[in-house]
């Protein structure tokens, strides 16, 4: 390598630092070494053709179709929406997926429509990223697939939720104005012989979409905060559960983790959730992966929005 070229090497690795690693345009650069500006980019294009700068393009939509396909495929699911979050921070995760999930329900609402929902943190996003301008459909209807009543300081979001789909969809709406879970299955079964309180749960067993999460058994879980279960109720799920479906708790396989507990639960049985057009899973984050994958395994979904790194974890299991 003769005097000439390595010359040229250098003051090209000179202009290529300047650029890329000190962000200076390449005006700024021509007059901090008193070159030309087609002589600035032509080393640059010099550093390039040689191989001295590699320029990656790091796209987090690429493998995007191939992931939910793969969970199409390993789940038979009929669709699988992948949301790109910018860090695996929860609160992140859920905003990503709220987003997805509110702009996959608006291109899928029809005149007419019965769209049952639950409640929750994920819920509440999906919630917020609603775009009542947006939705000029007729006769939606909205109701709430399980109870919301709680005396609970730790809010379940459910009015707002059950309000902000309302007004997105410009619907009428049906909430379900009682605990979850009560005390007793006895009890349980006599509220629900009651004709009003019968008609808001058959009308979120016609629902054609349902819109849900899934729970876990963490401490921090929102069913274990909300004074409906007492320390050995929860306890014994932390043991036999993985998370819960519209506050059913499920065991790994996707069955139903204590019998006795659900016998006490208001709202849609999960085998209803089978039955509709749109069974919609949105749930992300590694806190959910076991919940997330016994809900697929059960069969409870037809569709997933889901955040990518947890998708790839999805895969694995």
């Amino acid at each position: 390598m003769d005097s000439t070229d390595t010359k040229r090497i250098k003051q090209s690795l000179r202009v290529a630092r300047y650029y890329y690693q000190n962000n200076l345009d390449q005006s700024k650069i021509a007059k901090e070494l008193g070159l030309s500006r087609p002589t600035v980019s032509r080393l640059l294009q010099y550093a390039r053709d040689n191989g001295y700068v590699e320029i990656n393009i790091k796209d987090p939509f690429a493998d995007t179709t191939n992931i939910e396909k793969a969970l199409e495929n390993k789940y038979a699911l009929s669709k699988v929406i992948v949301a790109y979050a910018p860090s695996n921070d929860y609160r992140t995760i859920i905003e990503s997926i709220g987003k997805a999930g509110a702009e996959y329900l608006e291109s899928i609402v029809k005149d007419n429509d019965i769209v049952g929902v639950t409640w929750g943190k994920t819920m509440r996003e999906i919630a917020n990223n609603l775009t009542p301008e947006n939705n000029n459909q007729q006769g939606v209807q909205v109701v709430q697939l399980k109870g919301s009543v709680t005396h609970s300081m730790t809010n379940n979001f459910a009015n707002e939720v059950i309000n902000d789909f309302t007004n997105a969809f410009h619907a009428s709406s049906e909430s379900l104005p009682l605990p979850v879970i009560f005390d007793n299955s006895e009890t349980c079964r006599l509220v629900q012989e009651d004709r009003h309180i019968d008609y808001i749960i058959q009308q979120g067993k016609r629902s054609s979409i349902a819109l849900f999460t899934v729970g876990t058994v963490r401490d921090d879980a929102l069913l274990f905060n909300l004074g409906y279960l007492n320390d050995k109720e929860i306890s014994k799920l932390k043991k036999e559960a993985v998370g819960d479906i519209s506050s059913r708790f499920i065991d790994s396989n996707g069955r139903i983790a204590d019998p006795e507990l659900n016998s006490r639960t208001i709202g849609i049985d999960l085998e209803s959730l089978k039955d509709k057009e749109y069974s919609i899973l949105v749930a992300g984050g590694e806190r959910k992966l076991n919940s997330i994958h016994a809900a697929l395994l059960g069969k409870y979904a037809n569709i997933l929005i889901i955040d990518e790194s947890t998708a790839k974890k999805l895969i694995k299991l």
